[in-house]
Order: structure tokens, then C-alpha cells, then sequence
């Protein structure tokens, strides 16, 4: 790896912060550790960070409000490590702005695979596309695929890396119906082993973004028992 990706670790345990940082580095990665949410926060002001990792459960300002924040000035991928297994926990942080969700104890070889899934949908910028094909025009959004930007009714959007794959995927095929098994694995890039609702809170961020009233959708919708679509 010539160019060194920065990634911020923050996490109270110094254990795991320690174990997170030893695999990264393994990996090429330059790793920032916090152990709490305040340092990590101007850690993440201070340098060039594209990813991070995030514990839920700090003090005074925990995982979920931390990820909000960088929501507000930031779309770098964020990953959820947490303790905390139910389903509402993980949507909880995934509708706070998180694009992976782990649970502890963890693997630090999958985690490390996951920090590589997202890095390369965050910045290689989708290589694959043909020129002619690099911009998507439908329902009055613009996606440029090359430079990651999406305009709606003439306004610039922010999206996280996983809400643009999402509806890149959705928008280039229009009418077409993708399950939620279908969205995940294609985005995800793994199988789905088990019902969950990940896809359902991506789609629900995604809409609050570009629908005029994401309780009524007009651009992604939703087929019923079967999935989502972009209609032409």
C-alpha cells in the first residue's frame, strides 16, 4: 500500500482499541486511537481520516451520538464494534449513520475485511464504469458515478459510501425489483446468512435524503413482499 489510509479507533477498552490497532497495521493502515468520543471527534477534525471505528458504549457522549456528528460534517465510512447484540441496538446505530455493524467478541481478520469492503467502495470510485455510462439520470436525480456526487431537483446531496451504492444500484436498472437479499450481497459484497434489517435502515436513510416525503416515496419503491425499485 504506497499511500497511507488513516483510520480512527475509539474505543474504551484499551485492550481492544490495542488489538484493532495491531491487525490494521498489519494491514498497512495508520490507526488513531480515542478512548473516548471527545478526543476522537478532534482527532477526526485534525487529520485526514477515511474511516472509523466506533464502540458504542464510552462515556458522556457515547458511539451513537459520536456517529451522528461526524454525520454532520462527514461521509467517511463508519463502523459500528459494540457489545450490544439486538436487532434494535444494530439499527439503532445504522439509522445514527454507521455503515457496518460488529458485534463483540469479534473476529479482528473479519473486521479487517470489512475495513477493506468499505475503503474500496469509499474511494476507488467505481473504475468499472464506462465513460457514457458515468452519469445516471432519472426521476430528477443526477449521479455522477465517477465523482460520487448526487444531485436531487438541482441540489447537491451527501450520501454515505453504502446509501450511493445503494442507489446507484437501484437507478441503473429502472422497473427492475431487487430483495433485500439481493441489495445486500451486491452492496455488501457477501451473503446474507440471516434476516435483518440492515438494507431496510439504509433505504430508510436514503429516502429521508431525496424522497419530498420519504413517508409517500416516489423514487424508491417499495414493492411489497418482494422488494425495491427505481421506476423509470
Amino acid at each position: 500500500m504506497e499511500e497511507k489510509i488513516n483510520i480512527l479507533v475509539v474505543d474504551d477498552d484499551a485492550e481492544i482499541a490495542d488489538l484493532v490497532e495491531i491487525y490494521l497495521c498489519s494491514a498497512g493502515y495508520t490507526v488513531f486511537k480515542a478512548f473516548n468520543a471527545k478526543d476522537g471527534l478532534e482527532i477526526l477534525a485534525a487529520n485526514d481520516i477515511k474511516l472509523a471505528i466506533i464502540d458504542i458504549m464510552m462515556p458522556v457522549i457515547d458511539g451513537i451520538e459520536m456517529c451522528r456528528r461526524i454525520r454532520d460534517t462527514k461521509n467517511i465510512p463508519i463502523i459500528i464494534l459494540s457489545a450490544k447484540s439486538a436487532d434494535l441496538d444494530k439499527i439503532l446505530g445504522l439509522s445514527a449513520g454507521a455503515d457496518d455493524y460488529m458485534i463483540k467478541p469479534f473476529n479482528p481478520l473479519e473486521l479487517t475485511a470489512r475495513v477493506k469492503s468499505q475503503l474500496r467502495r469509499y474511494m476507488e470510485l467505481n473504475p468499472n464504469v464506462k465513460e457514457n455510462d458515468s452519469v445516471i439520470r432519472i426521476k430528477g436525480i443526477e449521479i455522477d458515478v465517477t465523482r460520487h456526487k448526487v444531485v436531487v431537483d438541482g441540489r447537491d446531496v451527501a450520501l454515505t459510501p453504502i446509501e450511493f451504492d445503494i442507489l446507484k444500484l437501484l437507478a441503473s436498472y429502472p422497473d427492475r425489483v431487487f430483495s433485500t437479499d439481493e441489495i445486500f450481497e451486491k452492496v455488501w459484497n457477501e451473503k446474507m446468512y440471516e434476516a435483518n434489517n440492515t438494507v431496510m435502515v439504509h433505504i430508510r436513510r436514503l429516502r429521508e435524503k431525496i424522497e419530498k416525503d420519504p413517508r409517500k416515496p416516489q423514487i424508491i419503491v417499495t414493492v411489497w413482499g418482494v422488494g425495491y425499485k427505481v421506476e423509470s
